[in-house]
């Protein structure tokens, strides 16, 4: 059961309901993740707009949803975690194997998305102060300045969407069981 209210259509602030009318005509249902972040318009506004900007960027979307993946793994954010594995499995050209190493962040064989995925772990971990060695791996695969900005991009969407549903504690969609991810600190409290 999540902590917050997770609003319907019917039930969520005047402000909000044309955004969620419009994410469930185009996805075939309402995502959580929405339904929490319409308790706040502001909030729902944010994350649709810094997301459409976020798909602009010279980053592949195969790149975006591998910073989107390691955000989410390092945040600890399972909703996030599911729902872009279905993203990446659906859209993307990834293979299983790299999206189950972006969600439990190991080492890639792809050096790109690799690059991504520790720059992306690099940024959240140093609040942005990355190391000079950190930047330049990045670079080395064949990323400039713009990647490396537009990976801070898709942190701070990561970042608003992981955080409000770790505060949230918004269950999965049943849409997205078969991409269910623990985090692992909750592994370990299961064994």
């Amino acid at each position: 059961m999540a902590r917050l209210p997770l609003r319907t259509i019917e039930n969520a602030p005047e402000a909000a309901k044309a955004a969620l009318e419009t994410a469930e005509k185009n996805n075939g249902f309402l995502s959580n993740l929405l339904r929490l972040l319409a308790n706040s318009p502001l909030a729902l506004e944010t994350y649709l707009t810094v997301g459409a900007i976020n798909a602009r960027a010279s980053l592949t979307l195969a790149e975006r949803e591998a910073v989107q993946i390691t955000a989410a793994a390092v945040h600890g954010c399972a909703f996030c975690v599911a729902g872009h594995t279905s993203i990446a499995r659906k859209k993307t050209d990834l293979d299983e194997a790299t999206v189950s190493g972006l969600r439990e962040r190991e080492a890639l064989e792809n050096a790109r998305l690799d690059a991504v995925a520790r720059f992306t772990e690099a940024v959240i971990e140093s609040r942005g102060a990355v190391t000079d060695a950190e930047l330049a791996a990045f670079k080395a695969v064949g990323f400039d300045d713009q990647a490396a900005l537009e990976v801070v991009l898709g942190v701070s969407l990561a970042t608003l969407c992981n955080f409000a549903n770790n505060l949230g504690q918004v269950p999965l969609n049943e849409q997205l069981e078969s991409c269910r991810w623990t985090p692992p600190a909750a592994r370990e409290a299961a064994e």
